[in-house]
């Protein structure tokens, strides 16, 4: 099973992302993102953050956890590639161990931005095989 493959979408661009697992596609999906913002395979694990999450439903906490990241990415200039995720679906909960570096516009390629994670076409399939969908305001 692929881990995500591109959507090209009229002025937007999103992933759709696959694992045997939501916790494994919330991973998938993060790397989708950062595979749009730059070479992930260019990224070294120099530092290791935590994230929790907690959201009204699953669907905000995909939004949410996005969206984290890519505060993350903007505010403190780093770009990640290692996501190890645990996604609580009974409680719409999220924990995360994510691995990055500092973004040196020297070392690693800069694909396109990302401005932001939408609600535009989200999808999440909970069953086998999972998968969510996701677009991005570029």
């Amino acid at each position: 099973m692929k881990a995500y493959e591109i959507i090209e979408h009229t002025a937007d661009i999103g992933v759709k992302a696959y694992g045997n697992t939501l916790s494994e596609a919330f991973a998938h999906a993060a790397q989708g993102m950062f595979d749009i913002i730059t070479d992930t395979s260019q990224i070294k694990n120099k530092g290791i953050y935590r994230i929790e999450l907690s959201a009204e439903n699953l669907e905000e906490l995909l939004v949410d956890w996005l969206g984290e990241l890519l505060f993350l990415q903007g505010a403190r200039n780093l770009v990640f590639g290692t996501f190890e995720v645990a996604v609580d679906e009974k409680n719409s909960k999220l924990s995360a161990i994510v691995s990055g570096e500092e973004l040196d516009r020297e070392k690693h390629t800069i694909g396109t931005e990302i401005k932001a994670v939408t609600y535009h076409m989200l999808e999440i399939q909970r069953e086998k095989p999972c998968f969510v969908t996701v677009l991005f305001d570029i």
